[in-house]
């Protein structure tokens, strides 16, 4: 193998090892300025959109042991790999291919499987990471909630009882 393919594919290696994600774009008709809008909106999720060959990227997707990425890697090809909040990376390619009718997602790998481009569509609606976080935590807060109005119905049922014998005895009720 020549040193420049060596090079290429230790490149694209480093690359996929930034996250438990990648995904894989068609870029073709993309301009050099949206390029650079579309790096600078993955950059907020700690993103990066590199241009790779298909040939480099099947061989160092083999060598780190992702699963075959078939058809994908047929026309021009680029890879968003990096940060940890793939949804939000997801809804950012989402939201740009919606807007600019460029970059359509041809698959994906999240954890070590193969995901559609359908997948990935649906990985964009999930909520964030902090809003699933408030939504556990709502959930695993409720039942002590509960518990603690439980446990305080009989106190403040006798309360209530003593209130109304004083009213009574005062002359209120």
């Amino acid at each position: 193998m020549r040193v420049e393919k060596k090079y290429l594919i230790a490149e694209v290696e480093e690359h996929l090892k930034k996250s438990d994600y990648v995904i894989l774009t068609n870029y073709s008709g993309i301009t050099v300025d949206e390029t650079a809008e579309l790096r600078a909106q993955l950059e907020e999720n700690n993103a990066e959109f590199h241009v790779v060959k298909n040939s480099s990227l099947k061989v160092a997707a083999q060598t780190m042991g992702l699963p075959d990425f078939g058809d994908a890697l047929n026309g021009p090809t680029a890879v968003i790999v990096g940060g940890d909040n793939s949804p939000g990376v997801a809804k950012v390619i989402t939201k740009f291919f919606k807007d600019k009718k460029k970059v359509e997602v041809k698959s994906a790998v999240l954890s070590g499987k193969i995901l559609s481009s359908d997948d990935v569509k649906a990985l964009a609606e999930l909520p964030s990471l902090d809003a699933l976080r408030a939504q556990l935590l709502g959930l695993l807060s409720k039942p002590a909630t509960m518990l603690v109005q439980v446990l305080s119905a009989p106190a403040q049922e006798f309360v209530n009882v003593l209130q109304a014998k004083v009213r009574a005895e005062n002359g209120e009720g």
